[in-house]
């Protein structure tokens, strides 16, 4: 069964299908997806107060500064409080607030043992000017061989004043100008080659969000990358189709289920699982791809497109919606490569001996190509939606 599995959880489930024990199969299975789509990610993001760092948090989140459970921002940091805040549609992956170094009385080391250091997978360093106390934080982090990264905030600000100061004003070399200044001051201080992202909270797709979410990608382990992956902004194209491929990747497993269940000898109990199963994984294909009402309103805000033009060039009835069990059974009713498959499963369980082995086999063939029908019109919505809304802001 591939990669996905542990060697003993692949074990018990070829244990289980060959002493034909069907649901026992589905139940391992089942544990173990829900395991997976629940791997924990713990980002902790710190900087001195005022640095931009809750603004961050709440960005990257896609919470307003105003909504119910966002970081606060603007408030004075005069306590040493660490506060987690769990993604809202992807609450395994954690983004922890931390009290800049320079608030506390403590040093670097007693400041990472006092956060509880080893809880996190990496932390992200904000600054609109790193300063000692960041320096000392970061040379501390890299003793103890976690990755972390450096984030210059509020780069919006910067270049709406240099454009108000400067005659002849150039994006592009402000921006060099920046990353420059940063870099030789982090080298100044001890770092040979250090990496500087400049980001706009307001404005995550602008700048060098897209690149600090990629290299943070590629230097995660594979199942941590894939929790921080769908739970991010579609900050670019790319960034649409990694959340595709990645979905893609998990549809065999998912259809195995359904083979596992529709092995089980109940009238009916098939497609109720089957139901369950495409409105669980249809969701988060939907919360990936942006592609829910309240995503496609925060989109529509930033954006100054109207929700009503995004909406149109939504194509799937899947999408701006509630997802429910009798909307997945309509559309799956009236896709015509899907019907015949789903009455030749339930017909063929009253074909003694051979009944259930083939229902098996087309439960498989129709939850594996309902999903991949589903996810590539979601992924296709997606990219429309990124390009108008792109579009927009460009314009």
């Amino acid at each position: 069964m591939g990669n996905l599995f542990s060697r003993s959880v692949d074990r018990e489930i070829r244990e289980a299908l060959l002493n034909n024990d069907e649901a026992s199969a589905a139940a391992v299975l089942q544990q173990y997806l829900h395991e997976q789509e629940n791997i924990p990610l713990n980002i902790a993001v710190t900087g001195e107060t005022g640095s931009g760092k809750s603004t961050f948090v709440n960005a990257i989140r896609g919470v307003g500064g105003d909504a119910e459970g966002a970081a606060r921002t603007g408030v004075l940091e005069t306590t040493m409080e660490v506060t987690p805040y769990p993604h809202p549609k992807f609450p395994n992956v954690i983004f922890w607030d931390l009290p800049g170094i320079g608030t506390t009385d403590f040093t670097a080391a007693k400041y990472l043992k006092l956060v509880e250091f080893e809880r996190f997978d990496f932390f992200v360093i904000i600054s609109d000017r790193f300063r000692e106390n960041d320096v000392k934080l970061a040379k501390e982090i890299q003793k103890k061989k976690k990755k972390f990264y450096f984030v210059h905030s509020k780069i919006d600000d910067n270049i709406r004043n240099e454009r108000r100061s400067q005659r002849e004003f150039s994006e592009e070399r402000t921006l060099t100008q920046i990353r420059e200044t940063c870099i030789q001051s982090l080298q100044d201080q001890g770092f040979e080659s250090p990496q500087v992202f400049l980001v706009s909270s307001p404005d995550l797709q602008q700048f060098d969000f897209p690149l600090l979410a990629e290299t943070l990608e590629r230097e995660l382990p594979d199942l941590k990358r894939e929790a921080f992956q769908l739970a991010m902004p579609n900050t670019s194209l790319e960034m649409i189709d990694r959340k595709k491929k990645a979905f893609k990747s998990k549809i065999k497993y998912l259809a195995t289920l359904s083979a596992a269940v529709a092995g089980v000898p109940v009238p009916g109990l098939s497609f109720a699982v089957d139901l369950s199963l495409l409105v669980g994984v249809i969701t988060r294909y939907v919360f990936a791809f942006g592609l829910d009402i309240s995503s496609l309103k925060k989109m529509s805000y930033h954006s100054g497109v109207p929700y009503e033009e995004l909406k149109e060039v939504v194509t799937s009835p899947l999408a701006a919606t509630v997802l429910t069990p009798a909307l997945v059974s309509n559309l799956l009713v009236q896709t015509a490569s899907l019907v015949a498959l789903i009455a030749a499963e339930e017909g063929s369980r009253f074909i003694p001996i051979l009944g259930i082995p083939v229902s098996m086999i087309l439960s498989f063939v129709t939850i594996y190509k309902a999903l991949n029908i589903f996810l590539d019109v979601l992924a296709d919505d997606a990219r429309r939606v990124f390009e108008k809304t792109t579009l927009n802001c460009r314009g």
